[in-house]
C-alpha cells in the first residue's frame, strides 16, 4: 500500500493536470461516485458527520491493526471530499492518521475554492476521522 504522502502526491498530480475549477469540483464528484456502497442502515444520526451542513454519514472498522472507513453524503461535492479523504487515510494504523499532515488539501487549493460552509464541513469530517482513530489508538493501549 502506498504511503500516505504518495497517495497525497498522487492527488496532487491529478488534480495538477485539470485546468481550471469548474473541472476540478466535477473531478470531486466523479471520485464520490466510485465510494463503496453504503449500507442504508447505517445512516443514523450516530454516524452521521457533526459540523456539516450536509449530511454525512462515516462509519469505520478495524482490520488487522488497520482502520478502514466507508462513508456517504446526500451531497454531490461533500461526497467527493470524503471520497479523497478515505483514499488518502483508509487503510492506516491509528498512529498515521492521527499523524497525518493533509498537506494535499492546500496544495490543490481545495481549503480556498470551498465556500465556507464546505470548508468548515471538510475539517469536521477530517476531526472526525481522527477522533476514531485516536479511540481505537487508545482501545489498544488499554
Amino acid at each position: 500500500m502506498k504511503s500516505i504522502e504518495e497517495a497525497e502526491r498522487e492527488i496532487t498530480e491529478e488534480f495538477s493536470c485539470l485546468n481550471d475549477w469548474q473541472d476540478r469540483y466535477e473531478y470531486i464528484i466523479e471520485l464520490g461516485k466510485k465510494l463503496s456502497e453504503f449500507p442504508e442502515d447505517k445512516k443514523t444520526d450516530d454516524n452521521k458527520v457533526k459540523g456539516c451542513q450536509s449530511s454525512v454519514w462515516l462509519v469505520t472498522e478495524q482490520k488487522d491493526g488497520k482502520i478502514y472507513f466507508l462513508a456517504d453524503s446526500d451531497s454531490a461535492i461533500v461526497k467527493g471530499l470524503v471520497a479523497i479523504l478515505i483514499r488518502v487515510l483508509s487503510g492506516r494504523t491509528p498512529d498515521e492518521i492521527i499523524d497525518s499532515k493533509l498537506e494535499f488539501i492546500d496544495k490543490i487549493g481545495l481549503r480556498q475554492h470551498l465556500a465556507q460552509t464546505r470548508a468548515n464541513g471538510l475539517a469536521a469530517m477530517i476531526k472526525q476521522i481522527k477522533m476514531y482513530a485516536l479511540a481505537y489508538k487508545l482501545k489498544q493501549t488499554c
